[in-house]
């Protein structure tokens, strides 16, 4: 069996394979692995595989230490992927980013794909049928956007993502929530088509955070993947 750890930014996701198959998935609050070592001691896992978007410390290699894992890999650039990694500064990419584009491949039936993860930031990785990452786009999220319209304006209310939405804003509240949130969804659809001209059979996974009602002429071709990232992990742990 297979252990796979997702570090963000504000939380640890973790996921438990044999073989392809999701047998345990948890999620913790901030950065803390404690609860590793009770995973650990359920599965008999041989294999281990790190991935952060944070600095990994000496205390989360210990806890990760402590669970007794004999074969344990900390993605970065140098490790060896079943994707051709066409970014130009690959030693920038998140390895989130890069774990999400494998993800897609394993998942995509041998199309081109797209993965958009909403998380603190709206992230977009593009891969071919090949097996080309060829990199991808970075925008503020959700949460992001509205915080920004507060701190970064005089008057302007900080406006929960929950709440009353018409279709057009009939007051300050709803006119930042319809703002964003329609925005982040032209946003999404409007990559989307624009790939479909060039990738004509094109997949999308979308994964994180808020699942949008998107146009009936993009929605066929979107496919909402939570553990695209851990599922990826799992894959690049195959060749080790």
């Amino acid at each position: 069996m297979n252990l796979a750890i997702d570090i963000g930014n504000s939380t640890v996701k973790v996921a438990v394979f044999d073989g392809q198959e999701l047998v345990h998935y948890d999620k913790f609050e901030g950065h803390s692995l404690e609860g590793l070592e009770k995973v650990s001691r359920n599965y008999a896992i041989e294999k281990c595989i790190v991935s952060s978007t944070v600095n990994v410390t000496d205390d989360m290699k210990s806890d990760v230490q402590a669970t007794g894992i004999e074969k344990i890999v900390y993605l970065d650039s140098t490790t060896r992927v079943p994707v051709k990694n066409l970014y130009r500064t690959p030693r920038t990419l998140g390895t989130d980013r890069l774990a999400a584009a494998v993800g897609a491949y394993s998942q995509s039936g041998g199309r081109d794909a797209l993965v958009v993860d909403m998380g603190t930031a709206i992230t977009y990785e593009l891969v071919t049928a090949q097996g080309e990452y060829l990199g991808g786009n970075i925008s503020p999220g959700v949460e992001l956007r509205l915080k920004a319209l507060h701190e970064f304006t005089a008057k302007l209310p900080k406006v929960d993502r929950e709440g009353e939405k018409p279709f057009w804003g009939i007051d300050t509240e709803t006119a930042i929530r319809c703002g964003v949130l329609d925005g982040v969804r032209h946003e999404i659809e409007g990559f989307v088509k624009e790939l479909i001209v060039k990738y004509p059979y094109l997949v999308v996974f979308l994964t994180g955070g808020n699942i949008f009602d998107f146009d009936s002429s993009i929605k066929k071709r979107i496919f909402v993947d939570r553990y695209i990232v851990l599922k990826g992990l799992n894959r690049i742990l195959k060749d080790y």
